[in-house]
């Protein structure tokens, strides 16, 4: 049997309430030895944790699948016909410019012919 992975929200709210009774056992304790010194950083490990949780859950619900359109016969990445060994060998952004030139059709990278 598989549990599912808690997600963001539920991971800031546990961490949340694990923080809030440590720091509660702290108050009413008032350990001021060696327990005392590791509640305490529990308590902060606590609360960093659910800052960050709650950071992602925010993350989460603004994101939306990026869709970008496609043309049919045109490769979705941009470079059009350019393969990763061809890239790999280019070495500047004027020599991928002049690629790009090429395979689109508008003639020399210098601008003739197109």
């Amino acid at each position: 049997m598989r549990f599912p992975r808690p997600d963001a929200r539920t991971k800031a709210v546990v961490a949340a309430l694990a923080a809030v009774s440590l720091l509660a056992t702290l108050v009413v304790r008032g350990r001021q030895d060696l327990l005392g010194v590791a509640l305490a950083l529990l308590c902060v490990l606590m609360a960093m944790i659910a800052a960050v949780s709650v950071a992602a859950a925010r993350q989460e619900g603004g994101r939306r699948p990026a869709v970008t359109p496609t043309v049919p016969g045109q490769p979705a990445g941009g470079l059009y016909g350019i393969d990763a060994d061809t890239l790999e060998t280019l070495d500047g952004r004027e020599a991928v410019r002049a690629m790009r030139e090429r395979h689109r059709g508008r003639g020399s990278a210098t601008g003739e012919g197109g």
